[in-house]
């Protein structure tokens, strides 16, 4: 497992940038099947685990579209038209591609939502089940 980056579509997808040589990239071409880890970055800590179809994309303008959307979420800020070229050179030299992930199915770990580190009820974690990744709101 590694840390990545993901881009939502409005396909429901999920698209991960990677090279081409990397771990990641050779197990999707080999097995197409992907899990993915999200998890909450607020205390108590919880997590949503994504299961996924997945393939390798080579297409060189989604892979720096994808590069470019990751590059706006690591500076908090729209990455301006002046990075593209640069992220282009980039994307060419490390050999990337796009994971792109079709989401069916997640499993959560329900949090126990407490106020403080010390707070004397202790954390207790709650039977969960994995889910259809479409499935309806129920609130």
């Amino acid at each position: 497992m590694s840390i990545v980056y993901y881009v939502p579509t409005d396909d429901d997808e999920l698209l991960v940038s990677t090279m081409a040589g990397r771990g990641k990239a050779r197990a999707v071409a080999r097995d197409g099947k992907v899990s993915l880890c999200v998890l909450d970055e607020r205390w108590p800590f919880a997590y949503l685990q994504v299961y996924a179809d997945a393939e390798i994309e080579h297409d060189h303008n989604l892979i720096v579209d994808v590069m470019m959307a990751v590059g706006d979420r690591m500076s908090g800020q729209p990455l301006t038209d002046d990075a593209r070229p640069v992220v282009e050179a980039m994307a060419i030299e490390e050999n990337r591609v796009v994971v792109r992930c079709r989401p069916y199915a997640t499993f959560a770990q329900p949090p126990r939502h407490l106020h403080h580190n010390d707070q004397d009820e202790k954390i207790t974690h709650w039977v969960s089940g994995t889910i259809p990744w479409n499935a309806p709101d129920p609130t």
